[in-house]
């Protein structure tokens, strides 16, 4: 995939957090979710016949788990059945700050400077300035937020359709994936149904202004079928491909797929 400008917008030594550095968090999530989908520790050892004294086999067993709940999430996922959506009068502002750093450590990216570099499956690869997203058609959504912690905002989102945006691209529209990298050095990706999907967007605005450096500009992905973790922020490099490309939170241990 396309590298993003070697030039971070955040301070080197906050730019991609380790797995230990939120091993109580990361513990919490994966407590809340198993809870939540009525696991326990025996049940898992049924499913997986893995000995729950072990936690290199308790682990195997849980990946194990979440790549079944994957393919159970995909089967259920219906492309053309619309999110809710709300009252303006709902919409938080602004919207809520989630990542693995201090919104402190946030500095402005220069929209004049930024570019989207495509790479992958896509017949047009030349990269995309700022101006050229906004020249797209906008859609307008108000959808619920949700966060694989547990809390949820309502927020109303505007930028391009993103099946309008591939299709412009000469995108593959049979390719199993869509990664992104961002400017942090995040990554992450989505399946194609999903991209497709008619309330899935290339963010650029929200509650009619343009989105503010702390949530995603000048580019973020904005869907409401994915959980929070599945929108990256500050987007720089888009890869259409048939290749399992993972993710920052996904290659750590977080379910791929997470739908709503």
């Amino acid at each position: 995939m396309t590298k993003p400008p070697s030039a971070s917008r955040f301070r080197p030594a906050r730019r991609l957090a380790s797995l230990s550095d939120h091993g109580g968090l990361v513990a919490e999530i994966d407590r809340r979710r198993l809870l939540r989908g009525g696991f326990s520790l025996g049940a898992l050892a049924m499913l997986t016949g893995c000995d729950v004294t072990d936690n290199d086999a308790v682990q195997r067993g849980l990946r194990a788990v979440s790549r079944w709940n994957d393919r159970v999430q995909a089967a259920l996922f219906r492309p053309d059945k619309l999110a809710p959506t709300y009252d303006r009068a709902q919409v938080v502002k602004p919207p809520r700050f989630n990542a693995y750093y201090g919104i402190e450590d946030v500095e402005p990216v220069d929209g004049a400077a930024w570019r989207l570099e495509l790479a992958g499956l896509i017949g047009d690869r030349r990269p995309w300035t700022l101006r050229e997203i906004n020249a797209l058609p906008a859609q307008t959504w108000i959808y619920r937020h949700v966060c694989v912690e547990g809390w949820d905002y309502i927020g109303q989102w505007s930028g391009p359709n993103f099946r309008l945006f591939l299709e412009r691209i000469g995108a593959d529209l049979t390719a199993k994936y869509v990664a992104f990298r961002c400017a942090d050095g995040y990554t992450g990706s989505i399946d194609m149904p999903s991209a497709l999907h008619p309330q899935t967007i290339l963010a650029t605005g929200y509650a009619d202004e343009p989105i503010a450096d702390p949530f995603g500009y000048p580019l973020r992905l904005r869907t409401a079928v994915k959980l929070g973790f599945k929108n990256p922020k500050w987007i720089t490099a888009i890869e259409v491909t048939n290749s399992y490309p993972g993710g920052y939170w996904e290659d750590r241990g977080f379910n791929w797929f997470s739908g709503l």
